[in-house]
């Protein structure tokens, strides 16, 4: 069940460090409601993928500080395998599919843990979103596009039947017209009712598609709010959404300004 404050994801002023020396996070927190799409923006090394790694407990004891709770339990130190079966699915950048495996087998993978006896009919839900996956359930998953791999990535997740999907880059070495495809079953999946952390380096597309988001910099939040004040955010609108209002009269553009996120 969600938190009493209706979150499925609390995360308060964590900190996280690889080896125990180098902390990456600090004094981490955000929260994603049980139906909202969260993003998170951030540039290369931001810390964005540690994020993740540290909810999911990917990483070996931490966070070092600071709490995680998830449906309203706290996971500090939590295994993976526990995590997801609190209603957290995690595709991590770069699909995590198992590419000597069948899509077929793949997809059973996502299943594994169910006995609930009503994955026959999630199956057919993932086929009508993928119908790709439909057609190539004997493929190698490793033979697949790249898109056709984010789609089994997806589809493998949903039939966990999470509460909450994290993706991390899900428009990675995409195809534009594929990256929209795979945004639109984003909003599909979240229209059925699954909340969604997101993060995403197409900013434009994750701040359309999402009701809040945090910026990310330097293993710090240094903005949070609602999509649409993100989108006008001048700091934003020049670092990430590629807009830029500093010119001269000749054209040439400034030297940036320094930035005092707020």
């Amino acid at each position: 069940m969600p938190a009493a404050d209706g979150a499925l994801l609390t995360v308060s002023n964590v900190e996280t460090a690889y080896y125990g020396r180098l902390t990456v996070l600090h004094g981490v927190s955000l929260r994603v409601g049980a139906e909202e799409i969260v993003s998170v923006l951030g540039s290369n090394g931001a810390g964005k993928t540690t994020l993740l790694r540290t909810v999911m407990g990917y990483i070996i004891d931490q966070p070092e500080k600071g709490t995680i709770e998830v449906m309203g339990r706290r996971v500090n130190g939590w295994d993976p395998d526990d995590v997801a079966r609190l209603g957290v699915a995690y595709i991590p950048e770069g699909r995590g599919i198992f590419p000597e495996l069948t899509v077929e087998e793949n997809l059973a993978l996502g299943g594994y843990t169910r006995r609930d006896g009503e994955l026959r009919r999630d199956l057919e839900r993932v086929r009508a979103l993928f119908p790709v996956l439909a057609d190539r359930t004997r493929q190698q998953a490793g033979t697949l596009s790249g898109g056709e791999q984010q789609m089994l990535a997806i589809g493998r997740a949903l039939l966990m039947r999470p509460r909450l999907l994290m993706l991390d880059e899900p428009s990675l070495g995409l195809a534009p017209l594929v990256v929209r495809e795979i945004f639109g079953v984003i909003r599909e999946i979240h229209a059925s009712g699954t909340a969604i952390l997101l993060v995403e380096q197409n900013a434009r597309m994750a701040l359309d598609l999402a009701n809040r988001g945090y910026v990310l910099e330097g293993g710090r939040i240094v903005l949070e709010g609602d999509a649409a004040r993100l989108r006008e955010n001048p700091h934003v609108q020049e670092l990430y959404l590629g807009i830029s209002r500093e010119t001269t009269v000749k054209g040439f553009r400034r030297y940036k300004q320094r930035r005092r996120w707020s």
